[in-house]
């Protein structure tokens, strides 16, 4: 028998403390089974994973619950199924806070609990964070600018805070959860794996990180008497049906899912297991594992018999659920049960597939097996007797503004009582999902224009679906475009009214055109609806861009009675601090203006979110004081976190200029150029090189600008 088998049996007194060594569940997001050399795969090579396969037992046909990062992980915490948890989809859900979690199970075990992820969409607010002891989501400072892959940390970093956690326990008896992000889009692995197409590039870097860890476990003893357990939340399209991310369907690439499980004393290693198995059959195995008593409710099955060889397990069709087609774009949703043999996938156009004869899922046989396609409908309808697809809560606006960021769909559509059956069929629109990311993808190539004709495409034929109005309205915004983006982010206000970031965008926008009275009647509307919706982090920027138009208007009183609403709202949020500096840094008091400037900085410090031009103010202000070294600092700060900052970027290259680093100030005009490559980004730059005394260098760019943006009225700028 056994040191696992041993340990799938009785159970201890709660809070008794287990006396066994480490569990490590390590979550590699957005993994595909089939492109690991442990299963089968051979254009990558992946030693660390490899040799955990060698020393475990590799499950060859694991599945998820949902092609979702926030759903897939909580079924997986809980045991339970997403419409028993209630979270459906990566926005608008939140744990319940009856929900019992793995690691609270495990820390009434007397295990010391640590979480360490890598992606804003596991952030703690969402209540993924039950049960730990300790738990690290912070992600780098960000603002809706940086480009997709921005908002996540470095894998490398998340498994370096690990080792410091572990090195901090005493006892063995720890639980660890590791996610690492790296093979989410967009797949921009180190450039010593640029031999390996991007995607397999970022698995073969999250296997680096991976055995980082476990040398790490070898050198403080535990990796023997550890139990490791490798997963991932879901797969990726990679366009085997069309969809080449994940989120729309629930084929085999989608929700397929490796499951390596190293033992103690690596019992067991080198078997292989055939039989299906699923998310929720994890905490029924780790809580019997370690001697504990099952609460009602799960879904699952322990795997101890399998672990151990000493029985079977009992047979159960897997489901799986796929509502992100419902909840962003009003499509049907669609859910599936896998056996032995079948997936059967309920869709307005049902699909049934033969795993065994088909297992790229290719012939849709739900015709021809009438008898199988009845029999698995029917046990699913059973399944999810008595659920149904619930709205979403309202997201709120800093939440949003990161999972756009991320690349997820940040506007959701009101959820219809209508059956799924009678709305389309995800089949049917994949190419509209596809042009979408499509427009994403060239927005972060800065190519403004593709993107904006793709979304204006979707739009045209799609008027209803907020998002793509939402999203068209940025990119507009991105392209030099600012008149039409405010009628963009008027087309999704309007879609979605809970929506209360488009109105607050589409006030900034028309504040930065000048267009003073319009941005403050947009802003005082959103202040009112955001307190309507009990939504704190909108109310609070609505009452910052009131702020700023105040400053405009040189009332100071009334900046001041803004900037402390938008506080109220959310303490987080240093306005107060950061108007008393502008307020000075406009009477030309720099240096007093700077001490308030810092102190925003440091409430600030750690945070996701952050203040558009603190550092850009804070830069100019040390500027004018001749305190050129700190000036610079603060330059590229803001450029870091506002790319699309051209004030900034101007004020480096004048920098410089002033410094006698004419080829560091060449270098960032040309980079200005490059981030944003739009009319006014052209037209500052001409203006930078005539204030340089080159009239040759700003004549260039001003007939390049021309023949790049002709019929562009920005262009007259050109000309002052």
């Amino acid at each position: 028998m056994t040191v696992l088998a041993a340990a799938c049996g009785r159970f201890k007194a709660p809070g008794a403390p287990a006396g066994d060594g480490p569990i490590v569940l390590i979550s590699i997001d957005t993994l595909r089974a089939d492109h690991l050399p442990a299963y089968g795969y051979t254009k990558v090579r992946t030693p660390a994973i490899d040799a955990l396969a060698a020393d475990g037992i590799v499950f060859e046909r694991a599945y998820s619950h949902a092609p979702q990062t926030l759903p897939a992980h909580v079924s997986l915490f809980s045991g339970r199924l997403p419409f028993d948890t209630g979270v459906r989809d990566n926005a608008g859900f939140v744990v319940n806070p009856d929900e019992r979690l793995l690691a609270t199970m495990l820390e009434e075990r007397g295990y010391a609990t640590g979480g360490i992820v890598s992606a804003y969409v596991l952030r703690k607010e969402t209540g993924i964070n039950k049960g730990f002891g300790f738990f690290d989501s912070t992600m780098p400072a960000s603002s809706p600018e940086l480009g997709i892959g921005q908002v996540q940390r470095d894998g490398a970093e998340s498994e370096a805070i690990a080792e410091r956690w572990l090195d901090q326990k005493r006892s063995p008896s720890v639980f660890l959860f590791l996610h690492l992000y790296e093979p989410h889009k967009p797949y921009t692995p180190p450039p010593r794996f640029s031999e390996y197409l991007p995607y397999d590039g970022e698995i073969a870097y999250s296997d680096e990180i991976v055995g980082r860890l476990v040398r790490f476990l070898k050198a403080r003893g535990l990796y023997d008497r550890s139990t490791i357990v490798l997963l991932s939340d879901h797969g990726e399209g990679l366009g085997d049906h069309g969809e080449q991310e994940h989120g729309l369907f629930l084929y085999d690439e989608a929700i397929r899912v490796p499951l390596i499980i190293k033992q103690p004393e690596n019992a067991g290693a080198g078997r292989r297991v055939r039989v299906a198995v699923q998310h929720v059959d994890l905490v029924p195995t780790l809580l019997e594992r370690v001697h504990a008593p099952l609460p009602a409710g799960l879904r699952g099955r322990s795997l101890c018999p399998l672990l151990d060889s000493s029985g079977r397990i009992p047979e159960q069709a897997i489901y799986s659920e796929a509502l992100y087609g419902r909840y962003h774009f009003g499509w049907s949703e669609l859910t599936a049960l896998t056996d032995a043999r079948y997936r059967y996938i309920k869709a307005p156009r049902e699909e049934l597939y033969d795993l065994v004869g088909d297992p790229h899922e290719r012939t849709n046989i739900a015709a021809d097996r009438a008898q199988t396609r009845q029999a698995l409908r029917s046990a699913l309808d059973r399944l999810v007797a008595g659920s149904d697809v619930r709205a979403p809560a309202a997201v709120a606006a800093d939440a949003r503004e990161r999972l756009q960021a991320l690349g997820y769909v940040g506007a959701q559509t009101d959820v219809s009582t209508a059956s799924g059956d009678t709305l389309p069929d995800p089949k049917d629109k994949i190419a509209v999902l596809e042009d979408y990311r499509r427009s994403a993808d060239l927005t972060g190539e800065h190519r403004f224009a593709e993107a904006i004709e793709l979304l204006q495409k979707i739009a045209a034929a799609n008027p209803g679906m907020a998002d793509v109005w939402q999203n068209l309205a940025n990119v507009l915004t991105r392209a030099g475009r600012p008149e039409e983006a405010v009628e963009a982010f008027k087309r999704s206000a309007a879609l979605t009214p809970r929506d209360i970031s488009a109105r607050v965008a589409a006030a900034s926008t028309l504040f930065r055109l000048g267009k003073v009275d319009d941005a403050a009647q947009q802003a005082r509307l959103a202040a009112k609806q955001a307190s309507t919706l009990k939504d704190p982090r909108a109310r609070a920027t609505a009452h910052e861009v009131l702020a700023k138009i105040a400053i405009a208007r040189k009332d100071d009183r009334e900046a001041r009675r803004e900037a402390a609403l938008a506080h109220d709202a959310d303490p987080s949020m240093p306005l107060p601090t950061y108007i008393e500096g502008l307020i000075r840094y406009n009477q030309g008091k720099f240096a007093d203006a700077i001490p308030f400037f810092r102190e925003a900085e440091r409430q600030l410090a750690g945070t996701t979110m952050q203040l558009t031009e603190l550092h850009y103010y804070t830069a100019d202000a040390l500027a004018q004081l001749q305190r050129y070294a700190e000036a610079e600092e603060e330059f590229k700060a803001e450029i870091r976190l506002f790319p699309q900052e051209l004030r900034a970027r101007a004020g480096l290259a004048v920098l410089y200029r002033a410094s006698r680093r004419d080829t560091d100030a060449e270098r960032t005009i040309a980079a200005m150029l490059t981030s944003t490559p739009t009319p006014e980004a052209y037209a500052l730059a001409t203006r930078l090189w005539k204030i340089f005394g080159e009239p040759t260098r700003a004549e260039a760019l001003r007939s390049a600008a021309r023949r790049q943006f002709q019929g562009d009225p920005t262009l007259k700028r050109l000309d002052r």
